[in-house]
């Protein structure tokens, strides 16, 4: 059960929904026979910023999915969002998985497949493009997601990490797109004065 802090930081569990994105069964083999044992990967989430993973190992399924869900919301943390994107690209790993995540504008969707989709979801994104690449082990892929989204950060997050002010974090991009142009018009003129010209016939 989640302490008060817990409570106060993360919400109410209550509000949460949840989805189960990949299961699994095993066999051993005994004197008796095989005995089977099962895994399930779940995630929760209430469609505003907070989404946990959890996983689960029992003899049955449904117990192994009630122990992924209790896992998921035990693991509950705030994705930074702009609106129903993600801020800023990034490169979610975890082990030979990984997954590109770009943000897109209204209309796009949520481009992605199986679990990945399920966390974008989960977290509130509507408008998403995702692409897998390396493993596409389904429990490796949708842990690699996570790691991408927990990695994102806003502009207020990141100004203090920089010690900026956020005004002056915002001007920078500007700032720079200006000097290249600049720069990129500086060669543009100098290629044109070293270009030899055509001389005339010769009287």
């Amino acid at each position: 059960m989640a302490t008060e802090r817990q409570q106060e930081f993360y919400g109410d569990t209550g509000d949460l929904q949840e989805a189960v994105v990949a299961t699994n069964r095993t066999a051993k083999v005994v004197k008796g026979g095989r005995r089977f044992s099962f895994s399930a990967m779940a995630v929760v989430g209430d469609r505003h910023g907070r989404v946990g993973l959890g996983y689960g190992k029992a003899n049955e399924m449904g117990p192994a999915i009630e122990k992924a869900f209790g896992d998921a919301k035990k693991n509950l943390a705030r994705i930074h969002l702009k609106g129903d994107t993600i801020p800023h690209e990034v490169m979610g790993r975890y082990g030979a998985a990984r997954v590109f995540m770009r943000p897109a504008g209204p209309g796009t969707g949520v481009i992605a497949g199986g679990g990945v989709r399920a966390v974008c979801q989960m977290v509130g994104i509507r408008n998403i493009l995702t692409k897998s690449l390396g493993s596409n082990n389904p429990v490796n892929l949708v842990k690699a997601a996570m790691d991408g989204l927990v990695k994102l950060k806003d502009a207020k997050e990141t100004a203090r990490l920089r010690g900026l002010a956020l005004e002056e974090l915002v001007e920078e991009p500007a700032a720079s797109a200006a000097q290249g142009d600049s720069s990129r018009r500086g060669d543009r003129a100098a290629a044109g004065d070293a270009t030899p010209q055509a001389e005339g016939p010769s009287s």
